[in-house]
Formats: C-alpha cells, structure tokens, sequence
C-alpha cells in the first residue's frame, strides 16, 4: 500500500503511536479535573445513604444509556433493581431479574469497581459472554467469549438499505486480533505516564477502532474507558455517567470515530470531544446534585409535620421534576385514590404550609410547592 492510501488509521506504518496535541488540550484538561474535584468535593458533604442513591442513579443511566446507544432499550426498573442487589441498596420492592440485564450489569460494575485489577483477554470474555447470555444477538448466533473470525467476511459498520450500504468503517482482520489485543492490554495496563483522563479516551478509541468481536463492541469500549476513569480518579463509585452524555450527543460521537479512524494518528481532535463530553457529564451532574441536595433539605424542614404515604409518594414525585400543574385530578391518580381523598390530602399540605395555590391561572386549581 502506497503512502497516502491508507484507508483507516490500522493501515498506517505508524499504528497504533498515538499523537496528541496537549497544548491545544491543556485548558479543557484543566476545567474537567476541576470538575471531577468540585462534585467529589460536594459529594463528601453527603451521608452515606445519599451517596449510595446518587451513585444508584448515575449507574443505572450507564446501564441503560450505554445499551441505547445500540439501539436497544432496557427496563429502567429492571436495571435499578439488579444494580440494587448487587451494591445492598434497599429500593423497596425489587423488579424481576433479567439475565440480559444482569449481564449488562455485571460488566459495568467489575469495570468500575474492580478498576484495579488488571484488564485481560479472559476478563473481556467474561464481559461478552455476560452480554450475551444466549449465544445470540438478536436472533443471529455469535461467537461470545473469543475474538471474531471474519467467516462472514470483513467486520464493517455499515449503514443504509441493502444494494445502497455505507461503509463507515471496516476493522482490522481477524488474523491480526490476537496481536493488535495484546499491544492494546500492554499499554493499558502499564502505569500511568499520561493524564488518566486523556488514557481513557485513547481507550475508548483504540479498542472500538480494533472492534474484536461479533457485537458488543461499544458497549465494551465504552465499559473501558469508564475502567480507566476509575483509574483516574481512584475511586470504584460512579456518581456521573459519560454513556448518559454520550447518548446525548450520539450523532457528533459516531461522526467523530468515523472522521478519527480514517484520519491520522492526531488524535488531538478526537480528544478534544472526549474532554468536553466528560465535562459536560460532571456539569450535569453537579445539577442533578443540585436538585439531590434541594430535596434533602426540604425533607429535613418538614421534618415535623405528619405526612401519610400518598402525601410523601406525591411530593417525592414533585421534588424529582413533576413535569405540567398539580391538580387535583392528577394527584388522585398519582396517589391510586379517589377525587374525595386526594382533595384531603391536598387542604392538608396547604393548611401545613408545604403546599400552596398556583398563581398560574388555569381552567381548575392547580398547586405548587410553598
């Protein structure tokens, strides 16, 4: 192959010797390291069972945002619940398990929690074969547990209708896999001699670049580069989610991976984007702590007045971002009582001072926290 037809970066002499510009990077670098302190700053105020939410929830949005950027949808309530046994987080009434999910589950937690562990070919298995308890993908069998053989032919992302396929990108041959991993876990797991941050994002990239197995690949990539935050930060608790952001964002991360695999070996451009995901995941949580912290403190200031739980179910529910106004009408429904009930409630809350008229207006009266 002649100089200048390289087609994709794992084609080219110099792979995989990474360039990055860290002058053009160093400011981004800075504002995410300041947010990665300020929400961990934030979150040492917190108890213990406030920190163990916080970090349910950001899992939970890993969970299911790493798997919707495939394209395919979990139960909100079947994730939580499996992550909830797992950590010993009592949510009440747990929903049913799912081998699927769990398996999801399973991969997250053991990348994060066990960061420091070293990363190796069988641990990658074990996290496919978890993906895929069933040996399938959809209704297509996959080799789970091991790389890829290429029988089909090429490994190719691929999108469009049949005859009118796009060829997004096309991965290294599977008589290179064997060799390509080994170089990839020797790098990854030797100390640290760069920025964590900035070793989590070539990660990512480098691993879905070599795309080693049937499917899972992102999800896998992804499950790395959360590893080697853990890493970075020296903590297996999670209180944010870069999958949550990344799925945000989705059309600019596939153009990026596209636009960085059929370029050079600069990966400056590519982790430039990586950085301002990262600090954009931190910056949203630190709002949704904002919101944590506000209904901790509502909670500890009514602490005195006495509540019944469908009073207490409602107001969780308004304090977690009720969308539209408060009626009556929705109360009884959200509560699972009668108009009469739900209306008792209500003059009770208004008369205690938590619970105010709405000066909104409106066909029927609607109220709002005091």
């Amino acid at each position: 192959m002649k100089r200048g037809e390289y087609r994709y970066i794992w084609q080219r002499p110099d792979w995989p010797q990474w360039q990055v510009d860290r002058t053009a990077l160093a400011r981004l670098l800075a504002d995410v390291h300041q947010a990665q302190g300020h929400l961990l700053g934030r979150l040492t105020t917190l108890g213990l069972t406030s920190r163990g939410g916080i970090s349910l929830q950001a899992l939970t949005d890993d969970v299911l945002k790493t798997s919707e950027i495939e394209g395919e949808l979990l139960n909100p309530d079947t994730v939580r619940s499996s992550l909830a046994r797992r950590l010993g987080v009592d949510i009440g009434a747990l929903a049913p398990a799912d081998r699927h999910v769990d398996g999801i589950v399973e991969m997250v937690l053991d990348a994060t929690a066990n960061h420091a562990e070293p990363l190796t070919a069988e641990r990658l298995f074990g996290w496919h074969a978890a993906l895929f308890p069933t040996g399938r993908s959809g209704i297509a069998r996959i080799r789970t547990g091991t790389w890829r053989n290429d029988a089909g032919g090429p490994m190719q992302v691929v999108s469009g209708a049949l005859g009118r396929e796009k060829v997004h990108f096309e991965a290294p041959p599977a008589t290179r896999l064997k060799a390509e991993i080994n170089s990839f876990l020797t790098w990854f797991n030797a100390d640290a001699l760069d920025d964590g941050v900035i070793k989590a994002g070539l990660a990512h990239l480098w691993f879905v670049t070599l795309h080693p197995f049937d499917d899972g690949n992102g999800r896998i990539s992804r499950a790395i580069g959360d590893m080697a935050l853990a890493r970075a930060e020296r903590s297996g608790e999670r209180f944010y989610s870069l999958s949550a952001q990344i799925q945000r964002e989705r059309s600019d991360y596939y153009k990026l991976l596209e636009r960085t695999q059929k370029g050079t070996m600069d990966a400056t451009l590519w982790l430039e984007w990586f950085l301002a995901c990262l600090l954009r995941a931190h910056r949203a949580a630190d709002a949704a702590l904002d919101a944590t912290l506000t209904k901790a403190t509502l909670w500890q200031r009514w602490s005195d007045v006495p509540m019944n739980d469908r009073q207490i179910k409602v107001l969780n529910r308004l304090l977690d971002g009720f969308e539209g106004k408060l009626t009556s009408s929705k109360w009884a429904a959200l509560a699972k009582c009668s108009a009469d009930t739900a209306l008792r409630d209500i003059n009770e809350l208004l008369v205690r001072g938590v619970l105010k008229k709405s000066d909104s207006g409106g066909r029927s009266t609607s109220y709002e926290l005091a």
